[in-house]
């Protein structure tokens, strides 16, 4: 939606209009158009209320609400030339070649003129050769569009000179910016769409002074054209390019030419014609002059081109064409049936109907005998057939866009194409530097020598030679590491090595562990190390001859030679105080305060532990788990329980001097779980019962984890506290808090206070239980400021994890904590870990991001790692690299299993390195680039205004494209926004980011959301970013019941939305069940279980079980991907026009957000803006 967009009163989304009904106009001889196909673009919350629509004179008809194209986002992989992504030329066509036709060809009123190409495909860079290119399998859905007619407006003038001889150079930035010598008169919106949208919306574009045949220049005498808005109107959508605006001369045109467009961009101007002149609606036309049959040429990299602004006065055009042209036009020719042009212009083969929209497009009408103009033209496209509803929509309240948001870069086409070109073969690793298949991909992987990119994954697979390199392209060399990562049952868990009292062979000088890069030489008497060079001894009970090719003859035997992944037994020397760990235990701690008591909570707890304490993890092939357990329940005071096995009843013993924490009692409170079973059944029944009558309403924190810490220390083990925690703690007591939440520090420079713990005192506390292997997670139920930022210090820097329920109500929140619970106790962990990330000289790890405690610059410590955290480091160069020897890095993690066992787990990757930019960007992975930003810039906000994290962000990335540009890209008009093939979508992620509630907070968001928010998003995985930023979103009306599959997904935005539809959306924390007012009675009944859309309740956490096919699926889907992700989702029903619907549309991330972010066109011209300012 234009950042100038005024809102609109009109009928509520939904109703239908008289009149729009199949689009049958009077105008058209009443006749209903046969394949005017309905817009896949459901209801747009719309334009701001305050205007009314102008009654159209006779002879124009109002907007039909097509929603319009721009041209393409041609976005070929040009592999010569490193795939440019060419989004929209700001400046005019070359002029050079053939004159145009002469002026005013035009065609015959009743000919639509098509071509096979699609319509309007401006070729806008270097001139087109005629060899037609091979293009690569992974394209973008091209998406054609039709124009809308324009709606009248207001006349407000401006003078507009005459051109220059030569096509005036456009360097029209979209947002009411001044354009050649024309200047709009309304003030440029407030820092292009990221402030409030302006009173008086300036015009997204002038004139470009040059014009042929219907586009000519106006002098003063024949009455300037208006730029500007003065009553609010929305604006109305130019033609696309190629497409002549068909004026009062429409019978004297020549069939077959088109007139250029006077300026092709990605912001074309928008401007409706003046009040009183009758408008006909515009006309296709063939491609533009220039433009070869063969597709674009090997050389042109990839554009998309928009359209040019329309001329605004009807009537006859004096003035002569401008000259220059590439060639003579093309003939034009019917739409060949079974082909269209792809995203990036190549052509294939449509596909068939998409299971996310409806039918196929029924081909051409014929309007060779109808009277009048013809409607406007037609998408043909395969991916986005449009679904039913648009045409009930009132003129103004359709969606309009500067760019067609189809032409650019999909998220959801990104990901459809690895997983048709990547999905189906595994990826094995024993190739140096290569790309995995995205993580949105399912795959299988085969280690054979690399660390499977379930452990790492990389930000460029191919790092630059010297810093200089790195410093210009700015891209950030990273690698995001999930040590402990759960691989899926067919894949292979790391083998475990056994080097016996000797430990692991490992390099004498730098310490690396024996792996598949060591150099064996002297016969296998020696090796060399990788990482250092250093030639070290082999030990003689490690020894083996090498085979002719060098390699060791037990190179397969050995995990440690030819797998990328395994561990190593470690021995003693590798023990804290040089004693073998003893099992870790599990201390519960139970807030029986007034508040968690009345709610249910405690109970809730009890009973679920009574049963959860039989799946504590355990080795393997173990009977039963090593853990010990433990109990404390606290208030203003701590109750420690003994429940040794040997008692009948458990015994409690209260510590009220909580300013000098101890634990009063050693033997009976770590116990083993089978042995104890009765008393801890025992005590699990007594709490509630015995806190029942509680009116204490305060609590402690920090000594309730001095207390468990204690206890750990007594017993000599590691650990980990649960601790269930629901009010600011205020009693006295140390680490006692204070409430400062303040709103008005938002966008302030004290902001960064708020994600700042108010004491010191947690972070002390923090670095003794890292010290002592005591890693705490921490379950919040809060219903008021609870100072996250602060509670969670211990959590994060011990490695643990944070949960949080607002509002905790048991009927709707309780299967989601227990869900959350029962994963959290039963998952794989590490304790008293230390990580280590080694590298090959020449680069090093200099940044490390994620939940961990570090006392020196190369180790994180980790109390306790699981399964689901990450570690994201971050490489600079100290030296050179060669491109013959690439760059390695060994990640290595000391740790403790949960039988007691210490461990070593390694993971190698090897890099390619390269002298040219180009191969840096042909082997970068988006998603973990966007991973490694969003970490940088939460971790940013501690210390500077969230603005200048935002503006740093955009910088970065603006660099990113900018020295691709200047140093990859074929040479092209500045005009045009070039992105390279793997990284086209970092701006609509990046916008995701900077629209997040740590980045850019709506009026709802708590500042304990943010903080927990940017506490979550540190440790995350690539998978889980990717969904967070940028949510999946399927329409489940469209789910195939007979199959297992999921229903193909859709972009995240308003318009894809059609209101007799239900959809779910995901984002890792949350899934909503979006319901469509006009929804058949019959899903609804099968889904919900109630007759009519009046009756389901959005209370709901849970869906009914019916027995339907298509309750059963869709309760399936949910599970599916409830399994997918680490939290278990809260469930969240919307009904369109509900008050929640807000919520919802928070995550249509391609959309503006009400709390001031772009929408992704918007903010994809801003970028360009960006780049363009530092390319010049």
């Amino acid at each position: 939606m234009s950042v100038n967009q005024q809102a609109h009163t009109g009928p509520p989304y939904g109703q239908p209009q008289p009149g729009y009904q199949g689009y049958q106009q009077p105008a058209y001889g009443g006749q209903p158009l046969p394949g005017v196909p309905q817009s896949q673009y459901g209801a747009y919350n719309g334009p701001m209320p305050g205007y009314q629509q102008p009654v159209p004179p006779q002879g124009y008809f109002p907007s039909l609400g097509f929603p319009s194209k721009g041209s393409p986002v041609s976005l070929n992989s040009d592999t010569s030339t490193l795939a440019p992504n060419f989004i929209g030329s700001l400046r005019a066509p070359p002029t050079s070649g053939a004159p145009p036709p002469a002026s005013g060809a035009s065609l015959p009123s009743g000919h639509l003129a098509y071509s096979q190409f699609g319509h309007g495909d401006v070729q806008n860079g270097i001139p087109a050769s005629a060899a037609p290119m091979q293009r690569p399998p992974a394209s973008q859905p091209f998406l054609p569009g039709s124009a809308p007619t324009p709606v009248s407006q207001t006349s407000t003038f401006q003078q507009y000179g005459p051109p220059p001889a030569s096509v005036q150079q456009l360097s029209n930035h979209m947002s009411g910016m001044t354009i050649g010598s024309t200047t709009a008169s309304g003030p440029p919106p407030a820092g292009l769409g990221y402030g409030p949208p302006t009173s008086v919306p300036p015009v997204s574009g002038s004139f470009s002074a040059t014009g042929s045949g219907l586009y000519t220049p106006y002098t003063a005498s024949q009455g300037p054209p208006p730029t500007s808005m003065s009553q609010g109107l929305p604006l109305a959508q130019p033609p696309f390019p190629g497409q002549p605006i068909a004026t009062q001369r429409l019978p004297t045109q020549v069939p077959g030419f088109a007139p250029p467009p006077s300026s092709t961009g990605i912001g074309p101007s928008s401007y409706p014609p003046t009040t009183g002149a009758p408008r006909p609606p515009t006309m296709p036309g063939p491609p533009l002059p220039g433009q070869t049959v063969a597709g674009p040429p090997t050389s042109q990299p990839n554009h998309v081109s928009s359209p040019p602004p329309p001329s605004t006065m009807a009537g006859p055009h004096p003035g002569p064409p401008m000259s220059g042209l590439h060639g003579p036009p093309p003939p034009t020719h019917p739409p060949q049936p079974g082909y269209q042009m792809q995203q990036n212009g190549s052509f294939g083969q449509v596909r068939g109907p998409q299971p996310n929209y409806g039918g196929a497009y029924p081909g051409t009408p014929n309007y060779g005998s109808q009277p009048g103009p013809p409607p406007p033209p037609k998408r043909l496209d395969p991916d986005s057939i449009p679904s039913p509803q648009l045409n009930e929509l009132p003129p103004q309240q359709k969606p309009r866009h500067r760019i067609d948001p189809d032409a650019i870069p999909s998220p959801i086409q990104v990901i459809e194409d690895d997983r048709s070109n990547r999905g189906s073969e595994p990826f094995v690793t024993g190739v140096r530097g290569q790309v995995p298949p995205l993580v949105t991909t399912n795959f299988l992987v085969k280690d054979q020598g690399n660390a499977s990119p379930r452990y790492i994954r990389c930000t460029s697979y191919n790092i630059p030679c010297t810093s200089d390199m790195a410093k210009q392209s700015q891209v950030p060399l990273a690698a995001v590491i999930k040590p402990l990562a759960t691989l899926p049952p067919e894949e292979t868990l790391p083998y475990l090595v056994d080097h016996g009292e000797s430990g692991p062979v490992r390099c004498n000088r730098c310490k690396a562990y024996m792996c598949p890069f060591m150099q064996f030489i002297e016969g296998g008497r020696r090796f060399q190390c990788c990482f250092c060079s250093c030639v070290t001894e082999v030990p003689p009970h490690y020894f083996q001859h090498l085979d002719h090719t060098g390699k060791r003859v037990d190179f397969y035997d050995r995990p440690e030679l030819s797998l990328g992944s395994y561990e190593f037994l470690a021995t003693v020397d590798y023990c804290k105080n040089n004693k073998f760990p003893s099992p870790p235990a599990f201390i519960f701690m139970i807030d029986v305060s007034y508040n968690a008591v009345k709610s249910g909570l405690v109970r809730l707890i009890c009973e679920e532990l009574k049963s959860l304490l039989d799946y504590l993890p355990r080795e393997g092939n173990m009977e039963e788990s090593a853990i010990r357990v433990g109990f404390v329940t606290y208030n203003k005071v701590l109750h420690f329980y003994n429940v040794k096995s040997s008692l009948a009843q458990p015994q409690m013993m209260v510590v009220s001097d909580v300013a000098d924490m101890f634990v009063p009692l050693l033997d009976g409170f770590l116990v083993n779980v089978n042995e104890s079973r009765t008393v801890i059944a025992s005590l699990l029944d007594q709490i509630p019962e015995m806190f029942a009558d509680t009116r204490e309403t305060e609590t402690v924190f920090a000594p309730v984890i001095q207390a468990g810490l204690e206890a750990l220390k007594a017993a000599e083990c590691a650990g980990k506290l649960f601790i269930f925690h629901t009010s600011l703690p205020i009693a006295e007591a140390p680490g006692k808090l204070k409430n400062r939440d303040d709103k008005k520090l938002i966008n302030t420079d004290k902001e960064k206070t708020l994600f700042q713990p108010q004491t010191s005192f947690y972070n002390n506390l923090a670095k003794d239980c890292v010290a002592q292997g005591c890693c705490v997670d921490l379950f919040l139920f809060p219903n008021q400021y609870l100072d996250v930022a602060t509670l969670g210090v211990v959590t994060y820097q011990t490695g643990g994890s944070i949960y949080k329920y607002a509002y905790f109500q048991l009927e709707t929140d309780q299967d989601r904590f227990l869900n959350d619970l029962r994963r959290d106790v039963q998952k794989e962990v590490g304790f008293d870990a230390v990580m280590r990330v080694r590298t090959s000289t020449g680069i090093r790890a200099t940044d490390f991001f994620g939940a961990f405690y570090m006392s020196n610059t190369t180790d994180v410590e980790m109390a306790g790692l699981d399964c689901d955290k990450t570690i994201t480091v971050e490489f600079k160069h100290d030296d050179k690299l060669s491109e013959d020897s690439g760059a390695l890095l060994q990640c290595a993690l000391l740790y403790t299993s949960c039988a007691g066992q210490r461990r070593l787990r390694i993971h190698n990757l090897s890099l390619n390195c390269c002298t040219q930019l180009a191969d840096l960007y042909r082997n970068c992975e988006t998603d973990t680039l966007i991973n490694y930003l969003a970490k940088y810039a939460y971790r940013g906000v501690l210390g500077s205004p969230v603005k200048t994290v935002r503006d740093a962000l955009i910088n970065q990335c603006a660099q990113i494209l900018a020295c691709y540009r200047k140093n990859c890209a074929s040479p092209s008009s500045a005009g045009q926004l070039i992105l390279p093939e793997c990284m086209k979508l970092l701006p609509v992620y990046l916008n995701c980011v900077l629209k997040s509630d740590v980045l850019q907070p709506g009026p709802e968001v708590t500042t304990d959301d943010r903080a927990y928010i940017r506490q979550l998003v540190t440790s995350m995985d690539v998978a889980e970013t990717n969904v967070f930023f940028y949510p999946r979103l399927l329409p489940l009306t469209k789910a195939d019941v007979d199959s297992d599959s999921l229903p193909a997904a859709i972009r995240n935005s308003e318009e894809r939305l059609s209101k007799g539809d239900i959809y779910l959306l995901e984002n890792g924390l949350n899934i909503f069940v979006w319901v469509g007012v006009n929804v058949q009675q019959g899903l609804i009944q099968n889904l919900f279980g109630v007759s009519s859309f009046s009756q389901i309740s959005n209370t709901l956490s849970t869906l009914p079980v019916l027995e339907n096919p298509f309750s059963k699926k869709v309760r399936s889907i949910v599970d599916m991907l409830q399994v997918q992700r680490s939290r278990y989702m809260k469930l969240i029903i919307v009904k369109q026009e509900d008050k929640l619907e807000m919520l919802f549309k928070h995550f249509l991330v391609e959309d503006k957000s009400l709390s001031g972010g772009a929408s992704y066109v918007d903010f994809l011209c801003h970028m360009h803006k960006e780049i363009r300012q530092l390319l010049s």
